[in-house]
């Protein structure tokens, strides 16, 4: 086998083993569907907020898709250990049915532990599960050797926990500039995608 063959033959593996990860790790999940009168909490750093385009935020755009309150509780610059400190009385003030969980992105971009990350993943989802909250996870992308691709840690996450998971709209977002105010960050069009996104997979999985 030439090295052209096998060089071909070792990218098909990887791309069918991501392919496998990606889709194994949405467990199929029954739960109880969100009532139009319950509350929905986004909550995450910048990304959530929505800087480069804060009116068209996704947790506003998404109000408007599933016909339910969005609390936008987004803090820019924030790290997953100051989100796992601050869920806590979130929680207790708006009693949601379904908290949107997209963190971490501050921790990947300062190279902080991933282990330290995936904890603190793991312990915001715990917290809302005992608060009687669904939970949808959100992967987000660091730099990979080639191209952006969503962290690991987060289909380990969504896998451990058996949560309703997003893996691939950050990664299409933040690979593409034209969806983008910045280097990092959405434009209107780019949270417009995300909360089309999230809105799918929640008609998908019957909460809506």
């Amino acid at each position: 086998m030439n090295k052209t063959r096998a060089l071909a033959l070792f990218v098909g593996i990887f791309v069918l083993v991501s392919l496998y990860t990606r889709f194994s790790s949405r467990p199929s999940i029954e739960k109880n569907s969100i009532e139009p009168s319950a509350t929905v909490l986004a909550f995450g750093d910048s990304l959530t907020y929505g800087y480069g385009a804060v009116e068209a935020a996704y947790p506003k755009q998404l109000e408007v898709l599933i016909n339910r309150k969005v609390v936008n509780a987004g803090v820019s610059g924030e790290l997953s250990t100051q989100g796992l400190q601050r869920l806590p009385l979130l929680l207790k003030q708006y009693h949601p049915k379904l908290v949107i969980l997209c963190h971490g992105g501050n921790d990947i971009l300062r190279g902080s532990s991933k282990m330290l990350l995936k904890n603190n993943l793991l312990k915001m989802i715990d917290l809302s599960h005992k608060n009687g909250a669904e939970v949808l996870l959100v992967g987000v992308p660091s730099l990979g050797r080639f191209a952006l691709t969503t962290e690991v840690l987060y289909d380990e996450v969504a896998q451990e926990r058996h949560v309703l998971y997003e893996a691939d709209i950050l990664e299409e977002v933040e690979s593409n500039p034209v969806l983008k105010s910045d280097r990092i960050h959405p434009n209107a069009q780019g949270y417009a995608k995300m909360a089309e996104a999230f809105a799918t997979l929640l008609k998908e999985a019957g909460l809506l």
